[in-house]
């Protein structure tokens, strides 16, 4: 990958080795060294059927004192009963010994294939040598050893002065195909070494998250893995322990930048995807409805096809809003807009429009569909793409 400007977290250290959890032949073991007393907080997949890692993952970070996070690529181990969760907890001790930590210290992930065991044998065989690896300047190993389908890394980083200190953030996520709002099939890691309390980064974590990975959708499906991770070394500056404290709001605006080209980035990755599109809701009763009518368009495999072959048919752009609607909506003040050429007023086809300014948005590679519902005074946004043949067959293939 080309040569990037990633700058160093002091804090932590991370190291990338080849397990081989599937048969390939590249890093898909990733291992991060936090420092003493960083702030880790994270946000979970609200798929019922979680993975065990996240299991473990949610149990041990309760406790605290988070040191280190473990991450494979290549198996979900999802559905993988105790068996599963043995490997999951196991996993952390082999990383404890290496480190000389507590294994509840120890934050595992998975990604890949979801119904198969880890295959242990190969993968604790490589956690003693990744140890010997870490290296503070690993950031961009780190987000190629994650992927599964991706077709590129993902990572973005900023740098800011608070107080006469320079303050690095640094994020990597991985993604493709499986995302949906309420995290996703994704695993993302951002890391600070600004101090932030513990409370304070537990609200910044869900704030951030609800603007960025829950406001994305390649196919609607909530993984059973994903996890968005944002830690806090406290190695430079002093400690920022509320939204009064200097420095706050710098450092926020760094952390959600991050967050949004993370999940931006997820999108235009999405498999098969050849369009990055924004669909913008306004006039809704409540930021909820706003959203459900967003999904319920971006989410439309009709109009996700439609996305694709270029056919503005915004007849699919109505029946979705409808669906997406409880009770009663008055269709007559309903407007659609692809970028700036009306397409709907009153309810129906806008008097002027031309088939032909509708293609020639649809055709382009980022657009958006803006909707007035004419009931409110409620916006929301979300990201999302094309459903291509691409995505049929990355998935029709994706164990064999």
């Amino acid at each position: 990958m080309p040569e990037l400007s990633i700058p160093v977290v002091e804090g932590v250290r991370l190291a990338s080795v080849p397990a081989r959890i599937k048969d390939w032949e590249r890093n898909d073991l990733l291992l991060v060294e936090l420092a003493e007393g960083t702030s880790v907080a994270a946000t979970f997949t609200q798929n019922t059927f979680c993975a065990a890692p996240v299991t473990v993952a949610k149990e041990y970070i309760a406790k605290g004192e988070v040191r280190a996070l473990v991450v494979n690529a290549g198996n979900a181990n999802a559905a993988t009963g105790v068996r599963g969760l043995a490997d999951a907890r196991a996993t952390c001790e082999a990383v404890a010994d290496a480190l000389k930590i507590s294994a509840e210290q120890v934050l595992p992930f998975s990604t890949g294939v979801i119904g198969e065991h880890l295959p242990m044998e190969r993968l604790l065989a490589a956690i003693p040598g990744s140890a010997g690896q870490l290296d503070p300047a690993g950031w961009e190993l780190a987000a190629e050893s994650i992927m599964t389908t991706d077709t590129r890394p993902k990572i973005v980083s900023r740098k800011l002065m608070i107080n006469g200190e320079e303050i690095a953030v640094v994020g990597i996520a991985k993604g493709s195909g499986m995302i949906q709002p309420n995290m996703a099939t994704m695993l993302a890691y951002v890391a600070t070494d600004a101090g932030v309390t513990q409370s304070l980064l537990d609200q910044m974590v869900r704030e951030v998250v609800a603007a960025s990975f829950n406001r994305i959708s390649v196919d609607g499906d909530t993984s059973t893995n994903d996890a968005c991770v944002l830690m806090a070394t406290g190695a430079r500056g002093e400690m920022i322990s509320s939204s009064e404290s200097t420095g706050y709001l710098e450092l926020y605006r760094a952390i959600s930048e991050i967050h949004i080209e993370l999940a931006q980035a997820i999108v235009r990755d999405g498999e098969g995807a050849t369009k990055f599109v924004t669909v913008q809701v306004d006039g809704a009763l409540s930021s909820e409805e706003a959203l459900t009518v967003a999904f319920e368009v971006g989410d439309s495999p009709l109009v996700k096809t439609a996305l694709y072959a270029s056919d503005p048919n915004w007849g699919r752009l109505v029946m979705a809003i409808g669906n997406a609607i409880q009770g009663e909506l008055d269709t007559d003040k309903v407007e659609i807009f692809l970028d700036d050429v009306q397409v709907v007023s009153a309810g129906g086809r806008a008097s002027g429009y031309q088939e032909q300014a509708g293609e020639q948005v649809f055709s382009k590679p980022e657009f958006t569909i803006r909707i007035e519902l004419g009931r409110g005074a409620s916006s929301e946004h979300i990201w999302t793409c094309d459903f291509s043949h691409g995505y049929v067959t990355i998935n029709a293939e994706y164990r064999t």
